[in-house]
């Protein structure tokens, strides 16, 4: 009888006690191969065996015996609540509202212990039966989640504070409470051969363009890896273009976002274990909005959105620009700023090239430290390190008074983009900008530029074009990309989330037009 013959021998041993925990004397060989499809044995002892070859004799894998031991629960019992064991299976019985532990109210029965295997790995609890082909199991999984708090990414001024967590079940939730609506579909995927993460598709039937809905469920399908861990991993695998350093899906935590992209015709992809959800298709004036866009007034909303476009260009183009004027240009410069100009950069024994990678780069170093280390340490690692390094290198004349300030502020405006994933590519592109201004001056940047939006226009997220509704040129959708007009003017949804009604809303300023006609 394999194992379960042994776990008999040892409880008849110690005395017949009831509810044995057996945690060892495995079986060295599985007791069966490994077929497709493994109908349960009538025969207890062979199906604890089976379930323990397969299981590679885990030490976590646990029997308790019953009725004895004519009858088993199987578990793992790093998966379990026993909390939630004790009260969905054995309370029952003892306060006499069922007899037997297959009549247990919630419980399932199947015959097939590869099926059961999976229940098994999922956290569910199986129950065999001597002389009984059918397994039941109860669904008492152990659950360990943190609390819904504010994304400390996406932080806002007004509008919600909380943000996604690591259990996809609560992620769902927290859209379904925003919106209330029989068509909000949640399609369920599982990916990664030996993680089994759940995904979870969601858009709404009616407003999402289905044959996109179709080509990200089919390239998710497509995914043949054994680990996903995140919709990092996913997102690589099912983004258009993964040449370009521009993110093809905006990355959110952030349940209010996720909810108003979805309204727009978008599709959100959620996976378990992690906080962050992509949504497609995105266009790159999307990682420049903000919640906070909409919680103010609209000219307010404008203003800020216009300072977060014009941040791009800072974040690219000045070091460049800066390099190229003291390099090739010098002719631009106000007459009045030659001589402070020419007196900083004649005490610099380096080039400004040379200048601008140093500085660039020790930027980026203190950012990743601060990111690294503890909270504390962080902040005061970029405070401290910016201010004793920057003075230093000044002093020693190695970097000039004026790079200081360009690179600091190149660093500020890459802070103010929404998004992490567009902040990291800004910085990603000053550098060959930096080399193309070090060696053709202007003519080398506007070369950068002219690439840099070839690249944007060419660029689609599912089919749908990157730089819309610039490229190809949509007015109607302008109202919501370089300024936000007023929030009862935007009743259609933009062509680039391609949905499949436009109208978003009726004349909600009727009561005006009434009032001014009295």
């Amino acid at each position: 009888m394999g194992f379960f013959k042994k776990f008999l021998v040892g409880k008849s041993e110690q005395g017949n006690k009831q509810d044995e925990l057996i945690t060892s004397e495995q079986p060295q060989k599985p007791h069966y191969a490994q077929p497709q499809q493994m109908s349960s044995s009538a025969r207890l002892s062979e199906n604890i065996d089976y379930l323990f070859s397969q299981c590679k004799q885990t030490g976590d894998l646990k029997v308790r015996a019953l009725d004895d031991g004519r009858a088993a629960l199987v578990f793992y019992e790093t998966l379990v609540d026993h909390e939630k064991m004790q009260n969905k299976i054995f309370s029952p019985i003892e306060m006499g509202h069922v007899e037997r532990i297959p009549d247990v109210p919630n419980s399932r029965e199947i015959t097939n212990l590869d099926e059961a295997l999976k229940k098994l790995l999922s956290g569910h609890v199986l129950y065999f039966e001597e002389d009984s082909t059918r397994i039941t199991y109860f669904a008492v999984t152990s659950s360990f989640n943190r609390n819904v708090d504010e994304p400390v990414n996406e932080k806002v001024v007004r509008g919600s504070h909380e943000g996604f967590v690591e259990n996809i079940k609560t992620n769902i939730n927290l859209v379904r409470k925003r919106i209330e609506d029989k068509n909000l579909v949640v399609k369920y995927l599982k990916i990664g051969k030996k993680t089994n993460t759940n995904i979870a598709i969601v858009y709404m039937d009616g407003l999402a363009d289905m044959d996109i809905v179709r080509k990200i469920e089919q390239r998710i399908n497509d995914i043949s890896v054994d680990m996903v861990q995140s919709p990092g991993f996913i997102e690589e695998f099912i983004e258009d273009s993964t040449s370009s350093p521009f993110p093809q899906m905006l990355n959110t935590e952030r349940p209010d976002r996720v909810s108003a992209n979805i309204m727009e015709g978008r599709i959100a992809v959620l996976a378990e274990g992690s906080p962050t959800s992509l949504i497609a298709p995105s266009t790159f004036f999307m990682f420049y909005q903000s919640p906070d866009d909409y919680n103010m007034r609209w000219f307010t909303g404008t203003f800020i959105r216009l300072i977060r476009l014009t941040s791009f260009l800072i974040a690219i183009g000045l070091p460049a620009f800066y390099i190229a004027v003291v390099s090739f240009h010098f002719e631009v410069i106000p007459d009045d700023l030659i001589i402070p100009v020419k007196n900083s950069i004649n005490q610099i024994a380096y080039p400004p090239l040379v200048e601008a990678l140093v500085m660039v780069i020790i930027i980026e170093l203190i950012r990743e430290a601060g990111i690294r280390l503890p909270s504390p340490v962080g902040q005061t690692i970029g405070i401290v390190g910016g201010l004793v390094i920057g003075d230093a290198v000044v002093r020693a004349g190695l970097i000039s008074n004026l790079m200081i300030i360009v690179v600091a502020l190149t660093a500020i405006a890459s802070f103010v983009v929404p998004s992490n994933e567009l902040s990291t590519t800004l910085r990603l592109l000053t550098f060959p900008l930096i080399f193309l201004a070090g060696t053709l001056g202007f003519v080398g940047i506007m070369f950068g530029l002219l690439f840099i939006a070839i690249h944007l226009t060419k660029l689609e997220s599912f089919g749908v074009p990157y730089f819309a509704p610039i490229a190809p040129l949509s007015f109607k959708d302008l109202k919501d990309t370089f300024v936000r007009i007023p929030l009862y003017k935007m009743n259609k949804r933009p062509k680039g989330a391609r949905p499949a009604k436009r109208k978003a809303m009726e004349e909600s300023r009727e009561w005006k037009k009434n009032e001014q006609s009295k």
